[in-house]
């Protein structure tokens, strides 16, 4: 069975390094990793009067893993502005939670360019925000900066399809 329904003579998974995050109808700027998508669903033990031998298992609670967005430090303050709505050292932080939730959407691409898969990340709000890394005088690295999104669940956009390649 081929592994890609519209082009069948390809193999090869699609690559991890191009994505996109989008969130208030902008992409995000200078993103640089974006953490796993992961969902756990809780097993409930459950065992019938009559039968001690055996027992039955069933789905409970499905829990999503937080995401951690990651990008290099600039002037865009797109981070720190969504992490203030849920704690801002300048006022009282139940003041701040209006509009604390946002709806994101991760998009991932093919090496032209080209979307070929996207998930939508519902009610995220930032639960841990890294403004500066550590800093270290004999270093050569980038500064990144860091957010961790707690969410309430995602569904893969099926609008998104295989691109035909030319």
């Amino acid at each position: 069975m081929p592994t890609f329904s519209v082009n069948t003579h390809r193999s090869d998974p699609y690559r991890n390094f191009k994505f996109k995050i989008k969130w208030d109808n902008e992409y995000v700027a200078g993103l640089s990793k974006c953490g796993a998508l992961k969902k756990t669903v809780d097993v409930v033990d459950w065992r019938e009067a009559g039968d001690p031998s055996h027992g039955h298992k069933l789905p409970g609670m499905t829990k999503y893993e937080p995401i951690t967005l990651e990008a290099g430090v600039t002037h865009d303050t797109a981070f720190e502005l969504w992490a203030n709505k849920v704690n801002n050292f300048e006022a009282d932080a139940a003041m701040s939670l209006k509009e604390f939730r946002k709806d994101i959407t991760i998009e991932v691409s093919n090496l032209q360019g080209v979307t070929v898969l996207a998930y939508n990340v519902y009610r995220c709000w930032v639960s841990e925000y890294q403004a500066l890394p550590e800093l270290d005088a004999s270093g050569n690295a980038v500064m990144i900066q860091t957010i961790t999104l707690q969410n309430e669940g995602w569904q893969r956009d099926a609008s998104v399809t295989e691109p035909t390649e030319s």
